[in-house]
């Protein structure tokens, strides 16, 4: 284990200092590759460039507009 926390000492200070992590954009990359194997065998390619796009931006999308509840009164 020190060996391999020796070899990624760089990444691991620079969080320790700063916070910041490629969390999200690894987590974009996951979500895209996703969409892409879910649209293999579409024939238009900007579809499938599309539909990754609304993958990766749900959440966003949804922090906008909020769920509305209606009393049920």
């Amino acid at each position: 284990m020190a060996e391999t926390v020796e070899q990624w000492w760089n990444g691991i200070e620079t969080y320790l200092t700063t916070g910041i992590t490629n969390a999200a954009s690894e987590g974009n990359n996951r979500l895209i590759k996703l969409e892409a194997r879910n649209a293999f065998g579409f024939r238009n390619r900007a579809n499938q460039r599309l539909r990754s796009r609304c993958a990766t931006t749900r959440r966003s999308r949804r922090e906008e507009h909020p769920p509305k509840f209606e009393d049920p009164v």
